[in-house]
């Protein structure tokens, strides 16, 4: 009778191993970023913060004073007190009624938008073949474009007084419009060439494969991607037509066919200066632009760094 091998012992479980506790986070203290558990701001990032918070409040500090002679009553205009006792709002009211400044408010806004809608008509194709082919003097071409930047238009007043005079335009929007488009056009093709220049040019050629043609790729598939380059040459075209005053002052001699920043300047007079009215004319004149800009400033961020990483 054959013997029974010997039965090896079982082995014996593992003991379970016990769980570790789990990590309360750090408390945040008072000096702990916002967002970043257990990150401390150091004194640096502290002093980079109050120097721009002082900066702010540098920049703020006129528009603040602005606002409050604008309210001020006649009355208290030389008063040494930060607020005025009352505030007087109906100065928006009688800086409206008593002067021109609805009509020049008016021309103001044809001015510059006309003025932005043209340039922008003329850059976008000559910054779209400009980014795109690789022609005989396209260097000479944009550097040409950034010459014009160097004249100013108190420079030409003359000659372009003397071609308005003959031509019978002044005292014309149109003129305005010209002139600001004119001498804006070299910022918005520039800014155009650099956001175009960044789309990859395989998203054209697909597009044509599939039936569009250079229009319809460059309508359909560039200016939506192109959109905040587009926009920050609006708003900065917007801005510096909207903010033009010498050619308005030269090339528009009428009271209503004066732009905004000739208008608020008729408020200085040769021996008494309407403060109150000035301001608030000037409030009126700053609002329109600071909403706008409010509104799209994360796209013009993006279209000023176009190009900035490949």
């Amino acid at each position: 009778m054959a013997a029974t091998p010997p039965v090896a012992p079982a082995a014996s479980a593992p003991a379970p191993r016990e769980r570790p506790a789990p990590r309360r986070p750090p408390r945040r203290t008072a000096r702990t970023a916002p967002g970043r558990t257990g990150r401390r701001i150091g004194p640096r990032t502290l002093l980079v913060t109050a120097v721009a918070w002082l900066l702010a409040a540098v920049f703020v500090l006129p528009y603040l004073e602005m606002v409050v002679t604008a309210l001020r009553p006649a009355n208290e205009l030389r008063d040494p007190t930060y607020l005025p006792e009352h505030f007087a709002w109906s100065n928006f009211v009688d800086v409206w009624r008593e002067s021109t400044l609805g009509g020049n408010l008016r021309v103001t806004l044809l001015v510059a938008g006309g003025s932005t809608l043209l340039a922008l008509l003329v850059a976008l194709p000559a910054a779209y073949y400009t980014a795109r082919v690789r022609y005989r003097g396209r260097r000479l071409f944009l550097l040409l474009v950034l010459v014009t930047q160097m004249f100013q238009p108190t420079s030409l007043l003359v000659g372009l007084y003397r071609e308005f005079y003959q031509l019978h335009m002044l005292n014309s929007v149109w003129t305005l419009i010209l002139c600001n488009a004119a001498f804006n056009l070299a910022f918005t093709i520039w800014i155009l060439t650099a956001y175009i220049g960044s789309i990859p040019v395989a998203l054209e050629e697909a597009a044509m494969i599939d039936g569009l043609g250079r229009l319809g790729a460059l309508r359909r598939v560039v200016l939506p991607l192109a959109m905040p380059g587009v926009v920050t040459a609006v708003i900065f075209t917007f801005i510096a037509a909207w903010n033009e005053f010498v050619m308005g002052l030269t090339l528009s001699t009428e009271p209503d066919s004066q732009p905004l920043t000739v208008g608020i300047n008729g408020f200085v007079g040769n021996y008494t200066v309407q403060w109150n009215y000035l301001f608030a004319g000037s409030v009126v004149a700053i609002v329109p632009v600071v909403v706008l800009f409010a509104f799209i400033e994360r796209q013009v961020v993006s279209g000023l760094t176009a190009g900035s990483v490949k």
